[in-house]
């Protein structure tokens, strides 16, 4: 049996952009897709949902919620099988829970009540750096949510650290058929550019390094998915900034979930943190291991 795509409710208008996009991706790969609304969703967001109900009791708001997206998820894609489930969990445990048996999760950028300038809600940013599965958050410009570019990019970091979201990336790019950007952004080293005599050579070196890590990253996948358009680029600068540019003439950005440990717990790399702040298109974070060991990637 299939696991479904999990998308998370909340009533919120992006919460509804993030049923869209589940939607299409469930009808892309032809998997089920479960719908969850977390009663205890507002001790994290508060505020009322874009519903215009009026304040029901609670269990009919819970329903009116996850029946509305559901029937907004059916109208859109007839032929994928919708599900719904209230708990009453608060959202993250919810979400976490969910993730353990979940294809992917796709979720929007904030929800219900978040203010104007908090670029990424609290459920998001903490279910993304913690969920075991695939985490989409959906966000950006509507060409990006609504796949106008035909073009997804993929971030390839060091050796052995991001198998996982380039196979997923592969495998996405290969159901879509669309190009495929692997990028890797590269510097050079500060004391190198201090010394002008070295500088050419030095550039040089670093670019060829580049391309060779992006070429080993890929190899496998190339082999598995050789109809995908694949294009590489070995791009000079901060890895942050170079992707979050890069992300505006794109449709999905996939980067390796490359977590660390710390006093606060679970927290996500630093070029992750950046993208789920400010691409401008959905962001997949991929953890670096799945279940079972294999690989993150959606069923078609």
């Amino acid at each position: 049996m299939k696991q479904p795509l999990v998308s998370g409710v909340d009533g919120s208008e992006t919460s509804l952009r993030a049923v869209d996009w589940a939607a299409d991706e469930a009808a892309l790969h032809g998997l089920p897709l479960r719908l969850v609304y977390a009663s205890r969703w507002e001790r994290y967001e508060g505020a009322a949902p874009a519903l215009g109900l009026g304040r029901p009791a609670e269990q009919a708001l819970a329903d009116s919620i996850v029946e509305t997206a559901a029937e907004r998820a059916r109208r859109r894609h007839p032929d994928v099988d919708v599900s719904v489930e209230v708990t009453p969990e608060d959202a993250v445990i919810a979400l976490l829970y969910e993730g353990r048996n979940a294809e992917a999760l796709i979720i929007g950028e904030r929800g219900r009540g978040g203010l104007t300038g908090l670029l990424l809600g609290s459920v998001s940013l903490s279910v993304a750096a913690r969920v075991p599965c695939p985490v989409i958050v959906v966000r950006g410009d509507r060409a990006g949510i609504e796949g106008a570019h035909g073009r997804i990019l993929v971030c390839i970091g060091e050796p052995d650290r991001g198998g996982a979201a380039v196979r997923f990336a592969f495998h996405e790019a290969g159901a879509r058929g669309c190009d495929l950007d692997a990028v890797h952004a590269w510097r050079c080293p500060s004391h190198d550019r201090a010394d002008p005599r070295r500088t050419a050579s030095e550039h040089l070196y670093h670019k060829e390094r580049a391309a060779t890590l992006i070429d080993e990253a890929v190899a496998e996948s190339v082999r598995d998915h050789p109809t995908v358009r694949l294009h590489s680029a070995a791009v000079e600068g901060t890895a942050a900034k170079v992707l979050v540019q890069r992300s505006a003439a794109a449709d999905l950005i996939v980067v390796g979930a490359h977590r660390r440990r710390s006093h606060l717990g679970l927290q996500l790399g630093r070029v992750a943190h950046t993208l789920l702040h400010h691409a401008d298109c959905p962001v997949a974070v991929v953890p670096l291991a799945a279940r079972s060991c294999e690989t993150p990637r959606l069923t078609s």
